[in-house]
């Protein structure tokens, strides 16, 4: 009879820690609704936010593109006037004056109507024209009285003192004499202040 009670209740053991066995590790179907649902909408959020962020960032490369190039504080500018008559270009440099920075090229184009932009940076601005008639730097150095003096040359081919330099012709090279007495013809300031170094 005792034999017969603790196997009964041993019988009721063994199946109810199979029950509770079963109900530990048998997955909650709620559970796994409730974790689905939250991997969607995880999965919602991350994608508005990439498609937020890759649109802003879309947006912003369309500002940085379209927004014009505008004239900085250390912009140089150069007007360059080409002479129908002589053939040269005569070429200026200066810094923009301030009261045209920040500008676009179109405004700059404004500001000066009479030339054309032919390149245009933050930095750097080129202007270019076209004139009849030459551009009056065209000059003759000769020997005068046994000094260097300078001649500008007129469009009508007349020459005009322009200035005597206060060089010498007595210790030039013979070769530079000889020229000197026909007349060194030079186009350009440079031209000749480089010529009147040489002969210092």
């Amino acid at each position: 009879m005792n034999k017969l009670i603790i196997t009964m209740i041993a019988i009721v053991v063994v199946i109810g820690a199979m029950f509770m066995a079963v109900a530990i590790f048998t997955p909650n179907r709620n559970d796994d609704a409730q974790k689905i649902q939250t991997e969607i909408a995880e999965e919602e959020i991350l994608d508005d936010c990439t498609d937020e962020y890759e649109g802003a960032e879309y947006e912003d490369t369309i500002k940085a593109n379209t927004q014009e190039e505008k004239t900085s504080p250390n912009c140089s500018l150069t007007t360059k006037t080409y002479y129908r008559k002589c053939g040269h270009t005569k070429s200026e440099y200066t810094n923009l004056p301030s009261s045209f920075v920040n500008l676009t090229k179109e405004e700059i184009q404004e500001k000066y109507q009479e030339y054309e932009i032919e390149n245009f940076a933050t930095n750097a601005i080129v202007l270019y024209q076209e004139k009849e008639g030459d551009c009056g730097e065209h000059y003759m150095v000769k020997d005068k009285d046994g000094m260097v003096t300078v001649y500008q040359v007129l469009e009508d081919g007349s020459e005009e003192e322009l200035e005597t330099t206060g060089i010498t012709t007595e210790y030039l090279p013979e070769t530079d004499k000889i020229n000197m007495k026909n007349g060194i013809q030079v186009n350009g300031k440079q031209n000749l202040n480089q010529l009147i170094e040489d002969f210092e």
